[in-house]
């Protein structure tokens, strides 16, 4: 008898929504997530920080947890063309959010001239510089103003959001936007909201971890403008053009870039205007990445004596998990402070 009570007893028992299985495509990304996560899971990560995200070819493990997740978080395509057409492929129907898409992110234009500002100016980016290159996303597209609604930025419009397609565009746009503190803030808040769509038990949850991530990312801005202030009117020179974000949000000036992208190859044009910039002693530093040929920075700086630091905008040498993202903030900070310092 008391077997036969067994499934019965069963059914009737209340289904339990279980956490969603998430990945993210890079460490910023898996951060951010983590953070709202916080005890209830862990995201896995489709790029390694060690790679780029421009060029990255998912392998087939990769490729594997993007089919099985149940949420897809990715700054877009615009910074990784490769994944777009793999979350076309392989990801679940409804399943991606694409960050650079979510209204309320700031967009800055793309920068394509050998130098961004004159050798000899003095920085003059404020808190909310660049008015006339940056915009919202609101601003460009057909999204009204209110509420994220995870539905609005579901798999099925992926392509509503390409290059291709008769909706909002992105070309021109810088795609490094998670170096935005600002845009870090948004995107909490849709990170938790869209968790919660899919784990409504735990959507206070979600809620409040993404609050409680917000006020740490604010004492991570607070910290990192305290390190830089002593050398805000410094010029530097980075190796590819992935830091505008993190210049506009804490007044920074960067001279110029040897390499547009990892995908292109500076002219000589380029690499001698970088020269003539640095042997004029008009930048302070001029930063690596762990990501790209170090050979390049070489024959920039040969002869100049200016002191070459790495900076990452992925976090490679950075503890994966929710502490993340402010972490990033503060230690580039503190790289360009130490290297400005020499």
């Amino acid at each position: 008898m008391y077997r036969s009570l067994l499934p019965a007893l069963l059914l009737a028992s209340p289904a339990f929504a279980e956490v969603p299985k998430v990945v993210t495509d890079i460490a910023p990304v898996q951060g951010l997530v983590a953070s709202v996560m916080g005890d209830l899971g862990t995201p896995d990560l489709l790029i390694p920080a060690s790679a780029s995200p421009h060029s990255h070819a998912l392998k087939p493990s990769e490729a594997r947890a993007l089919q099985q997740a149940d949420l897809v978080f990715w700054i877009g395509e615009e910074l990784s063309p490769d994944l777009a057409r793999k979350i076309d492929s392989i990801a679940q129907a409804g399943s991606a959010v694409s960050l650079f898409d979510l209204p309320g992110t700031r967009h800055l234009a793309a920068r394509n001239d050998v130098l961004f500002a004159e050798p000899g100016a003095q920085g003059d980016h404020d808190h909310g510089g660049h008015d006339e290159e940056a915009h919202d996303h609101d601003a460009h597209d057909d999204h009204a103003h209110g509420e994220y609604s995870h539905e609005d930025h579901a798999h099925e419009d992926h392509h509503d959001h390409g290059h291709e397609a008769g909706g909002h565009h992105h070309e021109g746009d810088d795609p490094h936007a998670w170096l935005s503190v600002d845009n870090a803030a948004t995107w909490l808040t849709a990170i938790a909201e869209s968790l919660a769509a899919q784990d409504p038990e735990n959507a206070q949850t979600y809620a409040a971890n993404a609050e409680a991530a917000q006020a740490r990312i604010a004492e991570a801005r607070a910290a990192a403008e305290a390190t830089l202030a002593p050398v805000k009117d410094n010029h530097f020179v980075v190796f590819h053009d992935a830091f505008q974000y993190y210049e506009d949000s804490f007044g920074l000036t960067v001279l110029g870039a040897i390499s547009l992208s990892d995908a292109t190859t500076p002219s000589p044009a380029r690499l001698d205007a970088l020269r003539d910039a640095l042997s004029g002693a008009a930048a302070a530093c001029v930063f690596a990445e762990p990501q790209f040929d170090p050979r390049l920075i070489a024959a920039v700086t040969e002869g100049a004596g200016t002191p070459v630091a790495e900076i990452d905008p992925l976090g490679a040498t950075l503890e994966p998990g929710p502490g993340f993202y402010p972490a990033l903030i503060e230690d580039m900070a503190q790289r360009i402070a130490d290297c400005a310092a020499q």
